[in-house]
């Protein structure tokens, strides 16, 4: 059989006319990872996948939906992953243009590709196996793939009697909605709940026969054998090719680390203003003669709050609290908790502010959910105010949680914290912890469980006010007011 090469410059890649006169098929190589690498990647994106909540396992390509649409906002496209084993899965098509970018495992991957449309194959299902090309993939490779809708479709390790999967890909969908979809997935797109199952067409028995006949001869049917860094046809190319697949065995087998994944934000785009307690809170009332106060609030536009009361964002704000600690005050909690176990402290894994929301001694429950020491909203509801504290024998503090409505529906969430100490020990500890309470636990406390409450009430991150002055959770903007909350039933 005769070959030809040519030498790329570039990214190698082929172009495939349509036998229809559709879009064509492009595949390009981009970047070829270490030998053996394709196959670990593989595994660990793979048991990713299978945890998302959009995994879904069928056609032996299991797949998940990690990005909807959103056709409220004109965007009709969507971004899955999915995987392909070392026996490949059936050949089908999708009625939308497809693309994506892949790795393949470490025995390579083999595309093939038939462009004949339903009508050619309505005249004479031969026309799909002379519309026939394969593309061979080498081992431990990047590549993008594009082809228009309609474009039968099939991936396969290029060693399928070996263990080594075919590829994992991000695939692109840019409109769910294109081509000719039935009824049935048309309604399901609408209601966005398609999956790649779901809006897959699987070859015709008639015509799976004629491609597994053509497959007995493969030397017969046209196909394009990419690499990098060497001739695909070469002697270093099959020797390298058995190393990567030798490799990826070795590299499959060693024990893996399965690391979770993690996401880290910067939540300084709100800023933390220090304030003074309006007279008539809730907070006056609590703790006579108390030796430390401070406060601090939060401003959120209309925009973030997605239309929510004070009360509904008070539980929000509450939740937030327990569920998005700030790390670093979590850390400052523990090493705290071991310095005083000896005392025999009151001990809590949650900063002092709302530790007590962890507690089961409350007088009442704010939602039915929350402990809390009192509570109180103001008779339009726009004011809503909660109380939290505990008492220890050094010392006694109480944190006053107020949620309030701002003209144009912004809303505004302060924390203002007591302390009363009891002795010398507590006069001490407070002396010791007072600049750090006020310059980062409690607002980065606070502009946590704010962050909490917007993605609670249904708002992106991205509504953050774009206004608002950058700062890090430990930096509070010195700049002490009054908060203008009229209490209707006023202590």
């Amino acid at each position: 059989m005769l070959h030809t090469t040519e030498v790329s410059e570039t990214f190698p890649g082929v172009r495939l006319p349509s036998h229809s006169g559709g879009l064509p098929v492009e595949v390009t190589l981009i970047a070829q990872l270490a030998p053996g690498q394709g196959d670990p990647l593989i595994a660990d994106a793979a048991r990713r996948q299978r945890g998302h909540p959009g995994f879904v396992d069928a056609h032996d390509e299991p797949s998940s939906r990690i990005g909807a649409m959103d056709l409220a906002r004109g965007d009709p496209s969507s971004l899955y992953t999915f995987s392909v084993g070392p026996g490949g899965h059936p050949f089908h098509r999708h009625a939308g243009n497809r693309m994506f970018t892949a790795v393949s495992g470490s025995a390579g991957a083999q595309l093939r590709f038939s462009t004949a449309s339903q009508a050619q194959l309505d005249a004479d299902p031969a026309a799909f196996v002379r519309a026939l090309h394969l593309v061979d993939i080498p081992p431990d490779c990047l590549f993008t793939v594009r082809f228009g809708g309609g474009t039968w479709h099939q991936f396969v390790s290029r060693s399928p009697a070996l263990p080594h999967p075919a590829l994992f890909a991000l695939s692109c969908h840019p409109d769910e909605l294109s081509g000719e979809l039935p009824a049935d997935v048309r309604r399901r797109v609408l209601d966005n709940a398609a999956d790649i199952p779901s809006l897959t067409e699987l070859l015709p028995p008639a015509v799976q026969a004629l491609l597994d006949a053509a497959l007995r001869a493969p030397a017969r049917i046209a196909t394009t054998s990419l690499s990098l860094h060497m001739p695909p046809m070469s002697l270093a190319a099959r020797v390298c090719a058995g190393v990567r697949a030798w490799t990826g065995r070795l590299r499959r087998r060693l024990p893996a680390r399965r690391a979770s994944g993690f996401r880290t934000e910067n939540v300084g785009r709100r800023q933390v203003d220090r304030i003074v307690p309006p007279p008539g809170s809730l907070l006056q009332v609590q703790l006579p003669g108390a030796g430390h106060e401070d406060a601090v609030a939060v401003c959120l536009e209309a925009a973030e709050c997605a239309g929510a009361r004070p009360a509904t964002a008070m539980a929000a704000l509450l939740e937030g609290f327990v569920a998005n600690p700030p790390s670093g005050v979590t850390r400052l909690m523990a090493l705290r908790n071991v310095l005083v176990r000896p005392f025999g402290l009151r001990t809590s894994p949650l900063g002092c502010p709302a530790s007590s929301l962890l507690s089961d001694e409350a007088p009442g429950h704010f939602a039915g959910r929350f402990p809390v020491l009192a509570e109180r909203a103001s008779a339009d509801g726009d004011c809503v105010e909660v109380v939290l504290g505990a008492d220890d024998r050094h010392l006694a503090f109480r944190s006053c949680i107020r949620v309030e409505a701002l003209p144009g529906g912004g809303l505004r969430c302060a924390m203002a914290t007591r302390v009363r100490t009891r002795n010398r020990f507590g006069r001490f500890y407070l002396a010791t912890i007072r600049h750090v309470h006020m310059a980062y636990i409690a607002p980065a406390m606070l502009q946590l469980a704010v962050d909490h409450a917007v993605r609670a009430l249904g708002v992106g991150a991205a509504a953050g006010s774009a206004s608002a002055r950058p700062r890090g959770p430990g930096t509070v903007a010195a700049q002490p007011q009054s908060m203008n909350c009229s209490l209707a039933n006023s202590a």
